[in-house]
């Protein structure tokens, strides 16, 4: 295949037109998109685990870097949709609404997927997510833990 041939269907499978930046985006995706972010994270500070539940893929990948350990060369800690619903129904990140702090960020959206990043005092989470039918939901996630503050 020639350089120009190549260019041409790289250029056709892009689909120019369906890339969205979050200001280009229309405000009800982007608000559906943050409702689904706000699921996951509010339902945790609630203990609610179907609210949290219903922001997941069945398939979800959550995962943080964990870095080389006797077992694993790069390693990542992974967590299913079942785990984060059972710490959420045993109330691992229950918080009182006066201490809530978190802010959604949507960063990239198109037609099917959008990425979007998590921030609360203890963690960041960067999302992907997807959109089936009418729906946002979390299909990835990378997290890291923020360093704790000294008292």
């Amino acid at each position: 295949m020639s350089l120009v041939s190549l260019f041409v269907a790289a250029t056709f499978y892009a689909s120019p037109g369906t890339n969205q930046t979050p200001s280009t985006a229309d405000a009800a995706t982007i608000a559906a998109i943050e409702a689904t972010c706000y699921d996951y994270i509010d339902g945790q500070l609630e203990a609610d685990p179907k609210r949290v539940a219903r922001s997941l893929h069945p398939d979800l990948a959550k995962r943080a870097v964990i870095g080389d350990t006797p077992d694993e060369r790069l390693g990542l800690r992974r967590m299913s949709k079942e785990e984060l619903v059972n710490l959420t129904k045993a109330g691992a990140l229950k918080t009182p609404k006066a201490e809530w702090s978190r802010t959604c960020t949507v960063l990239d959206v198109t037609d099917k997927a959008a990425s979007v990043r998590l921030e609360t005092p203890w963690f960041v989470d960067y999302f992907h997510m997807g959109r089936f039918e009418d729906r946002w939901i979390i299909v990835n996630a990378l997290w890291y833990s923020k360093p704790k503050k000294s008292s």
